[in-house]
């Protein structure tokens, strides 16, 4: 290569970096004053609606207080399209255009208002649901955007403790988001271009110096862009905190003035708590005088600048990196290879692009979902709103406690991650080791020359791995049956009592463990046998001459030449037997309380029986890793498959 060519390449490299960073930042500079704009409009209509709820409720939520506590507070909410208040099946007050006249309040609701009742109850079963688990699971406001660009907002009508009905609530068309100018951006980008042009005078060939030039001005460039990134979106969050507060301070004048006009008692409902979260949780960033709490808004600040500046560092890091690639010429021998091997490329494409789609998008998502706090409750909501870090992996590898001393013996946690990691690796060697064994064994009977019916015995024997393994796991739950089962049937002909093989975690294990090995030693059985045909028979016939007995003829011949065909084998069995779904879900069910779970059962009942989405699919990566870890030493120790 060519010092000019170290030059244009790092040049080349340094634009394409920063143009890439600059994209990136802009779109998640853009994406956070939308998201921060969208929460203070979110906020500030929450704000209303809890408003207008507590001065509803202190009417009574009924009859003409509520139709007049309706009406007081609209004329002071220019803001609001229409306000309805129902409970059960009755309309009790709205000021929608279309409620006048013969459809005015109170009425039955009609069958196209159905909606709105179902709102009703899909709310009130969330704050039963939240009191009982005490906690936030399901919402508790609702807020939809409507197709004319406005908000629709629903929240409970609690009286006497109880949700009694729904106030809901929609806005007029909310503003555009704000616009991100490019300018500062595009600056990011040409500002380094046009320093490096004058390092590339005078470098001359030293490409050493090249690449830190270039590394440091993108850096720099990159730091002083996020810098600057950050400090605006903090300043719109603050401006949003503070227009927060300033609607609680027009809502608790207007609800003060309506309640003296309608002559009702002051209302009890403090308006700090009138800025809440989707499950009525005071976010404390207001105080009840309607001024901003200084200490919560910034902590608020600087968990959206925090999640921002991440963003914008991982942009940085791939900028550099794209930079080091192409300056370095990673690209150019890439390119160059390509363009020799191209039509091995063209062959191989369509397989790289089912791979793309097939496997590694869903395995990308799934990391991606494993740093959230995904459930079937939030699927519509961004991830990003979502994401909470390392707080999965935390979890599951921080809790130790899967067993506690108390008097007359232990109590274990059948639900930790580690109970059911001993229990995994447990039923994984016993099966391998019960697998191996027997299809070994059974491999040296199919190899014995003399043996009668041999092709009988090998169809015979190949049959169970032959037949679904679903089908032979519900065939064997029926077997171990306490009362109708074969093997119970058994026991009690020769006099024993029957057994319930799913109350006991032992009991149900040898249960598992059966059903497993029943499946399990087919495949080790051709795999021997396939090996034990290969050997060639003249090491027996000079073992023979040597004096060799048969014990020394397998241990020095047999075993060695084995070994390459075996452990590959025990590699793939030991995976497949580490994620056996179906004989545990299907035999055992993780019965009793969950002792005979394995990881990838525990995983599939955290997504679809708890539906824990972000906390199973970090479940599944740690499967994953064990695995790998445990793959990439054994082809490392025993070197197996490195022919």
């Amino acid at each position: 290569m060519t010092a000019p060519s170290h030059r244009l390449r790092f040049l080349a490299g340094l634009v394409l970096a920063g143009g890439l960073a600059a994209w990136l930042a802009h779109g998640f500079a853009s994406d956070a004053r939308r998201r921060v704009a969208a929460d203070g409009e979110v906020r500030r209509a929450v704000v209303a609606l809890r408003a207008v709820t507590s001065l509803v409720e202190s009417s009574g939520g009924e009859g003409d207080g509520a139709r007049r506590a309706v009406v007081a507070w609209q004329a002071g909410a220019p803001g609001v399209v229409q306000l309805r208040v129902a409970r059960g099946m009755q309309l009790e007050a709205s000021s929608a255009a279309g409620d006048a006249g013969g459809q005015a309040a109170p009425r039955r609701l009609a069958r196209e208002e159905k909606p709105l009742y179902d709102r009703a109850q899909r709310i009130a079963t969330a704050v039963r649901t939240n009191r009982e688990e005490q906690g936030g699971r399901k919402d508790e406001v609702e807020v939809e955007r409507l197709p004319s660009g406005g908000l629709s907002l629903a929240a409970p009508l609690d009286l006497d403790g109880a949700p009694v009905g729904i106030v809901e609530l929609e806005t007029a068309p909310l503003p555009p988001a704000p616009s991100t100018p490019w300018w500062p951006f595009l600056l990011a980008v040409l500002v380094p271009a046009a320093a490096f042009g004058l390092v590339m005078l005078l470098a001359g060939q030293r490409r050493a110096v090249l690449a830190v030039a270039a590394t440091f001005l993108l850096a720099a460039s990159l730091f002083v862009l996020s810098r600057g990134t950050v400090a605006r979106i903090g300043e719109e969050r603050r401006q949003a905190a503070a227009s927060v507060a300033e609607r609680v301070r027009e809502q608790a004048s207007l609800v003060r003035s309506a309640s003296v006009s309608l002559g009702l008692p002051a209302s009890a409902a403090d308006p700090a708590g009138w800025d809440v979260d989707p499950f009525r949780r005071p976010r404390g960033e207001v105080a009840s005088d309607g001024s901003v709490v200084e200490t919560r808004r910034e902590a608020a600040v600087e968990e959206e600048v925090r999640h921002l500046g991440r963003s914008l560092l991982a942009a940085a890091l791939l900028a550099l990196a794209l930079l080091l690639l192409i300056g370095l010429g990673a690209f150019h021998r890439l390119g160059r290879t390509i363009k020799v091997n191209r039509q091995a490329y063209v062959y191989i494409a369509p397989a790289l692009l089912g791979m793309m789609v097939l496997v590694f998008y869903p395995f990308t998502y799934g990391i991606t979902l494993s740093f959230t706090d995904s459930n079937i409750y939030n699927t519509q909501k961004p991830l990003a709103d979502l994401w909470v870090g390392l707080r999965n992996y935390g979890d599951i590898l921080g809790d130790f406690a899967f067993a506690k001393k108390v008097e007359g013996g232990f109590v274990f946690n059948y639900l930790n991650f580690y109970w059911t990691l001993l229990f995994n690796v447990f039923w994984t060697v016993t099966n391998v080791t019960i697998g191996v064994t027997s299809g070994l064994l059974l491999a040296l009977v199919l190899n014995t020359r003399a043996l009668a019916l041999r092709p009988v015995y090998r169809v015979l024997l190949i049959l169970p791995w032959a037949m679904p393994n679903y089908i032979t796991a519900l065939i064997w739950k029926g077997m171990f049956h306490q009362q109708f089962g074969i093997i119970n049937q058994l026991f009690q002909m020769v006099g024993l009592q029957a057994v319930n093989w799913f109350d006991h975690p032992f009991t149900s294990f040898l249960a598992a463990l059966t059903t497993n090995a029943w499946l399990s030693f087919p495949f080790m059985m051709v795999v021997s046998l396939g090996a034990l045909q290969s050997i060639p028979a003249d090491l027996y016939e000079a073992a023979r001459v040597d004096g060799a007995s048969r014990w020394q003829a397998f241990r020095a011949i047999t075993l060695p030449s084995l070994r390459p065909a075996l452990v590959p084998a025990v590699i793939l069995s030991v995976v497949w037997t580490f994620n056996m779904f179906n004989i545990i879900y299907l035999v055992t069910a993780g019965d009793p309380g969950g002792s005979t779970e394995i990881l990838i059962t525990q995983a599939y009942k955290f997504a679809f029986e708890r539906y824990r989405y972000g906390y199973a699919a970090a479940y599944s990566v740690v499967i994953f890793g064990i695995l790998l870890v445990y793959g990439v030493f054994q082809n490392r120790y025993s070197k197996a498959t490195e022919a």
